[in-house]
């Protein structure tokens, strides 16, 4: 499958409630593939949602392994149907950035240990714990299926948002 355009911020569709998944059908499974492909293509990609190339589903895509913060506590190349967190603990600040947000990066609070329950592409549910980064990116994942960009959780807009770095 090709390898899709990113959807840019402010674009309207990531601010988009997007919608359940009741049948896992040959469309959801394109629009599965087309994430897996967008991630992989892009390197430096840990997840990705369905909202990021247009598709308002709820799909996500996570490797936390392919960081290196990541190395620890990751559960690989998953594809997550209407994933959904069932409980978490504690918080912690993170540096967050998002290929649909490519000039900026920001300290957002998020729950360092997380329960999340989801169905894969064979209709079977999963539920597990993860902590630390991979927490992080799948919670980050989720938010943009429910229309939020880690910039909408920014702690302080004066001191917390940070213009990335260009270099050449």
């Amino acid at each position: 499958m090709p390898v899709k355009d990113i959807v840019i911020y402010p674009d309207k569709r990531l601010k988009e409630v997007c919608e359940n998944i009741n049948e896992i059908d040959g469309d959801i499974l394109k629009k599965a593939k087309d994430l897996l492909d967008t991630m992989r293509f892009y390197s430096h990609s840990v997840g990705i949602a369905a909202p990021q190339i247009g598709e308002l589903v709820r799909i996500i895509v996570v490797d936390a392994s392919k960081a290196k913060k990541g190395q620890k506590i990751n559960h690989g190349e998953m594809v997550m149907l209407n994933p959904e967190i069932l409980d978490w603990q504690s918080i912690i600040k993170t540096r967050e950035g998002c290929m649909s947000v490519p000039d900026y990066t920001g300290n957002v609070n998020r729950a360092r240990k997380i329960t999340v329950k989801y169905m894969d592409l064979d209709g079977r549910e999963h539920r597990f714990d993860t902590e630390g980064f991979e927490a992080v990116v799948i919670q980050h994942e989720i938010d943009h299926l429910d229309g939020i960009l880690f910039i909408d959780r920014i702690i302080s807009k004066n001191t917390d948002l940070f213009r990335r770095k260009n270099y050449r």
